[in-house]
């Protein structure tokens, strides 16, 4: 089954390409916020560079630490059915 590629296919999914022949305008964000528009090889509106954690103040870093890794959530106390009285739910049974 040999599959033709035309303009179709692009609209459906991603374009399938190792390499893209021609560069495209990006937004390029830095750590301290500026920015800066720059020609690159994929089609992308924003890059963002990574920052460096060594350089934030300790409290900080650990404030990003815990938005990135949050708690786990506490286990919460299974529901016993021994204090409910039956007879206010009687009119729900069927006979």
């Amino acid at each position: 089954a040999c599959v033709r590629g035309n303009s179709n296919r692009a609209a459906i999914a991603h374009l399938h390409r190792q390499l893209y022949g021609r560069l495209y305008p990006v937004l390029l964000v830095n750590t301290d916020g500026s920015t800066v528009r720059l020609r690159y090889h994929e089609p992308k509106r924003i890059l963002m560079l990574p920052l460096d954690s060594s350089t934030l103040p300790e409290a900080e870093r650990k404030a990003r630490l815990r938005r990135h890794f949050p708690s786990k959530p506490k286990a919460k106390e299974e529901e016993t059915f021994e204090g409910i009285d039956l007879n206010t739910y009687k009119q729900f049974w069927k006979k």
